[in-house]
């Protein structure tokens, strides 16, 4: 984290919100945009915000089955740092919060971070070839309105780009995995012109990090992973139906899947920490498809974005607290400064 203000992919993120915002604003009525939020029926916000914190406790859950490989957690200790990574990732630039996650977890049930860090990356991947799933199902649902075939071609375009990412992940992965030794060894010549206490510290965490690369031999957890993404992406789509309905809208649930998936790519696109800008832009222009007025659509998105903001960055700052840390002491002694040791046990 020291140095950011500096980083180059921070200051790009940070323009490209702030050209996305402009975009956004430049047309827009502001007293139709209060109007719009004047009419909300505050109730579905209620409900909204609750499915998205019970989506954070079975995101827990999943996790809970892809480090069981690993050994037993605690899912208290899960929701904790679930709960911690995605306030960070909401706060920090280049998703941080993963590793965050990873280390608070490690640092509870004294794991490798490396290791722990490394069902995460599984986790990712349960999570883009469920997006995928809900893809394809929004494509064979949707009828998009006259017009918008561009959208529906820029949707197939960009989940064959997310199936060859995510292919491409995975066979690295399978090949590091059954070449680990071998890995290890091309990596650590490839560090030999550097000083040696840079390959003391990397090999050792990257042997961590693939000895975490590892599938349960139960089907019956392989199961529970599918069935948990799948009701995680579900709880994600809900709160977004909610909320169209709270502006009084109610269009087809295979339009807030539309959304989502919309909102899924936005968040790919390098942007300031709580990816402002790019998430409005998708979720207006998702809606403006689809007939909705301008200020209503930006209002949608503020409050869709808010939900998925706000909730998880308070309840994740009170789980930091009562894990006796802060922002600034994982910056000083956590992943953030590199050392990405477990500390102060459970």
């Amino acid at each position: 984290m020291r140095g950011v203000p500096g980083d180059r992919r921070f200051w790009l993120g940070i323009g490209i919100s702030v050209f996305f915002v402009a975009l956004l604003v430049r047309s827009v009525d502001g007293h139709e945009l209060l109007r719009a939020f004047r009419g909300i029926h505050a109730g579905y916000v209620v409900v909204a915000v609750a499915v998205t914190l019970l989506s954070y406790l079975v995101r827990a859950l999943r996790w809970k089955y892809l480090l069981s490989p690993l050994g037993e957690t605690r899912f208290a200790n899960l929701c904790s740092a679930t709960l911690i990574g995605y306030m960070a990732n909401n706060l920090l630039p280049a998703r941080l919060g993963e590793f965050i996650r990873a280390w608070v977890l490690a640092r509870r049930e004294e794991m490798e971070p490396g290791s722990v860090f490394a069902t995460l990356v599984l986790d990712r991947l349960a999570d883009g070839f469920t997006v995928l799933l809900f893809l394809l199902v929004t494509l064979f649902t949707l009828q998009l309105p006259a017009g918008s075939e561009a959208v529906g071609q820029g949707l197939v375009i960009g989940g064959y780009m997310m199936l060859g990412l995510y292919g491409v992940v995975v066979v690295a992965l399978v090949l590091l995995k059954r070449k680990t030794a071998a890995s290890l060894r091309f990596l650590e010549r490839l560090l030999r012109p550097f000083p040696a206490r840079l390959t003391e510290r990397v090999i050792p965490l990257v042997g961590s990090f693939l000895g975490g690369v590892r599938i349960s031999p139960r089907p019956r957890e392989w199961w529970a992973v599918g069935c948990t993404s799948v009701a995680i992406w579900v709880l994600a789509v809900i709160p977004v139906d909610l909320v169209l309905r709270a502006f009084g809208f109610s269009f087809p649930f295979a339009v807030s899947l539309f959304i989502l998936v919309l909102l899924v790519f936005a968040v790919m696109v390098p942007a300031s920490p709580g990816y402002v800008g790019t998430y409005h832009a998708a979720c207006v222009y998702g809606l403006l498809a689809f007939g909705v007025p301008r200020e209503t659509a930006l209002s949608a998105a503020i409050v869709i974005h808010g939900i998925n903001y706000v909730p998880v960055i308070a309840v994740g700052i009170v789980c930091l607290w009562r894990e006796g840390l802060s922002l600034q002491a994982l910056r000083r002694s956590g992943p953030l400064s590199g050392t990405g040791t477990p500390s102060g046990g459970k």
